[in-house]
């Protein structure tokens, strides 16, 4: 793949657009691929949403965002797992061979517990994953997050969880936006590539100052993220898929989204130049 054709955007990005009108927009620019979060196809349903993806050749990467599975009694875990199990099942039907995991925290309980029970919530769903064929993705989450959001913060620890299952089904999703700035980065992105494990690339910058911890990301080289050296650690680590572009950002959400595309492809463009 060159150019637009590994490039993908995550729904969320183009907020505003209803999903018929981002994937008629993606196909007009070249964009080769989409992430679909669920809210962006919540109206009409996985089944449909499938049935309208059949008119692009775009590629569905992902399926977000599953996880959250620290609770604090065993009813609120167990309505976590069948959460996902369903997320699973939507991310088959839409033909996304990756659910991503945004693993939850509890923070009424210390984070290792936390993290037994998003280790007990994985063993919970991988079967079902498997069956689907349908590919779990951990995404560690910055420090900022660990309260309720995720209590993965390091690629260290979402290798040591992945590392647990042994499985082709259970992996890491590397953000920049929420690992730049791991001192043990690059050795980690090696460590996930050389056991097979690196699942997807997430791109976006970090604006300084930040306005909004948040909603407030930025168009690549608009921040102070080394973009272009991580890509380069991902690549070395072999993997040779998609770069996500996922920005949550009020600002941008608030502009004209034809504009705003426009600069997302751009960025990206000037990105893989270097």
């Amino acid at each position: 793949m060159s150019g637009l054709d590994r490039l993908c955007i995550h729904t969320i990005t183009n907020k505003p657009w209803t999903f018929e009108e981002l994937l008629d927009q993606y196909a007009s620019a070249g964009v080769g691929g989409v992430s679909i979060w669920q809210n962006a196809i919540e109206d009409m349903g996985a089944n449909k949403a499938a049935t309208l993806l059949e008119d692009y050749s775009i590629q569905v990467v992902s399926y977000v965002r599953g996880g959250f599975f620290p609770g604090s009694s065993e009813q609120a875990r167990s309505k976590a797992i069948d959460h996902n199990k369903k997320m699973i099942d939507e991310a088959a039907a839409v033909g996304a061979p990756i659910l991503v995991l945004v693993c939850g925290a509890e923070p009424t309980q210390n984070l290792v517990h936390s993290r037994n029970q998003i280790k007990e919530g994985l063993e919970a769903i991988l079967p079902h994953a498997t069956e689907a064929g349908v590919k779990l993705a951990i995404e560690p989450l910055h420090p900022m997050y660990a309260d309720t959001r995720s209590a993965i913060n390091t690629m260290e620890q979402a290798n040591d969880m992945a590392e647990v299952f042994d499985s082709e089904y259970v992996g890491v999703a590397v953000d920049v936006y929420h690992l730049w700035w791991d001192p043990h980065l690059e050795a980690e992105i090696k460590r996930c590539g050389a056991k097979g494990n690196l699942l997807a690339y997430h791109i976006c910058d970090w604006k300084y100052p930040t306005e909004d911890m948040l909603n407030d990301r930025g168009l690549m080289g608009e921040g102070c993220i080394p973009i272009a050296e991580i890509s380069r650690w991902v690549k070395e680590a072999g993997f040779n898929g998609f770069e996500e572009v996922e920005i949550f950002s009020t600002k941008y959400w608030s502009m004209d989204q034809n504009e705003f595309l426009n600069k997302i492809i751009s960025s990206y463009k000037e990105l893989i130049k270097t």
